[in-house]
C-alpha cells in the first residue's frame, strides 16, 4: 500500500484564495494584530510568514516587535489598549513569551471575541460544549485537512498522540464532537504502538522525532503529522517516520507542508470569523 498524501500547503492556498475572494467583497479589511515579543528566530519566522499572508489576503494591520525586556504590566495594557481598538478584529500573541511573563495571563487578557489563537479559556470551554466559538487554528486546521482529503470521521476509532493545551485536547474534542471514537495517548500511555495500531485516524502532536514508526500504523490509516522537529543537519521532520508509515497508511502529511500551511490558513478563516461577527456581517467563515 502506498498513502495518498495530503497536500496541506495546496488546499491551504487554495482557501487562501477563497478567502482573499470573499474579503475584497466586504467593503472593510478585518483587522490583524500581531505581538512579538522577543527576538525567537523560530517565533520570528513563523510571525513573518503569517504577516505575509494576511497581507495578500486582504487584511489590515501589522506585527509590533516588543523587546524581550518588556514587562507583563506592558503587554497587557498593549493587549487591552487592541481590545478597545474598533479596527482590530483579531489579536496574537507569538508563543512562547519570556520567562518573566505569564502565558496564561496573557491568553486571558485577551478578549475572547478577539482570540483568532482561540486559546481563551472562554473559547476552549465553548469547543468542549459544542458551542460556536474560535478554535484553535492547528487543531481546526487537521481537522480541515481530513475533510478536504475525504478520510471518514463518524464512527471511526481515532487517536491523538500528546495531549497539550495548544493542539492535542483541542483536536481530540473536535474528533468527538465530530462523532469519531477517540484515544487521548501521553506518556503515561500503555504500549502506545498497540494502541495506535488499533486506530483509523492518527493525529501525531508530541514533539518528538520519528517517535511513531511504521508498524504502528493500521493498512489504510489516515496519519495527521503536526510535529515539527529539526535533525542535526538543519532538515525538518515531524513525529512520524514518513517512509515506515507511507507504506502502511492510507492518507499521510509531509512535514513540512502539511499541518503547517494550514494553521496559517485557518489563523486568517478566524480573523474574518471574528471580523463577520464583530461587524455584523453575518455568518461565520467556511
Amino acid at each position: 500500500m502506498s498513502a495518498r498524501i495530503i497536500d496541506g500547503k495546496a488546499i491551504a492556498a487554495a482557501r487562501r484564495e477563497r478567502l482573499a475572494a470573499e474579503v475584497a467583497t466586504l467593503g472593510f479589511r478585518p483587522g490583524l494584530a500581531v505581538i512579538l515579543v522577543g527576538d525567537d528566530p523560530a517565533s520570528s519566522v513563523y510571525v513573518r510568514n503569517k504577516q505575509k499572508a494576511a497581507v495578500k489576503a486582504g487584511f489590515a494591520g501589522g506585527t509590533e516587535r516588543l523587546p524581550a525586556e518588556t514587562s507583563e504590566a506592558a503587554l497587557l495594557a498593549r493587549i487591552a489598549a487592541l481590545n478597545a481598538d474598533p479596527e482590530v478584529d483579531g489579536i496574537l500573541v507569538q508563543l512562547p513569551l519570556p520567562a518573566h511573563i505569564r502565558t496564561q495571563a496573557v491568553i486571558e487578557a485577551i478578549d475572547p471575541a478577539k482570540d483568532v489563537d482561540g486559546f481563551h479559556p472562554i473559547n476552549v470551554g465553548r469547543l468542549v460544549t459544542g458551542q460556536p466559538s474560535l478554535v484553535a487554528c492547528t487543531p481546526k486546521g487537521v481537522m480541515t485537512l481530513l475533510a478536504e482529503a475525504g478520510v471518514p470521521v463518524p464512527g471511526a476509532r481515532a487517536i491523538v498522540l500528546g495531549r497539550s493545551t495548544i493542539v492535542g485536547r483541542p483536536v481530540a474534542a473536535l474528533l468527538t464532537l465530530a462523532d469519531a471514537t477517540v484515544t487521548l495517548a501521553h506518556s503515561r500511555t500503555r504500549d502506545l504502538a498497540a494502541e495506535c495500531r488499533r486506530a483509523e485516524i492518527v493525529i501525531a502532536a508530541v514533539g518528538r522525532p520519528e517517535l511513531v514508526r511504521g508498524d504502528w500504523i493500521a493498512p489504510g490509516a489516515a496519519v495527521i503529522d503536526v510535529g515539527i522537529n529539526r535533525r542535526p543537519d538543519g532538515t525538518l521532520t515531524g513525529d512520524v517516520a514518513f517512509g515506515e508509515a507511507s507504506a502502511h497508511a492510507g492518507w499521510i502529511t509531509p512535514v513540512p507542508g502539511g499541518v503547517g500551511p494550514m494553521t496559517i490558513a485557518t489563523l486568517l478563516e478566524n480573523t474574518l470569523s471574528a471580523a463577520r461577527a464583530r461587524r455584523g456581517k453575518g455568518a461565520r467563515a467556511a
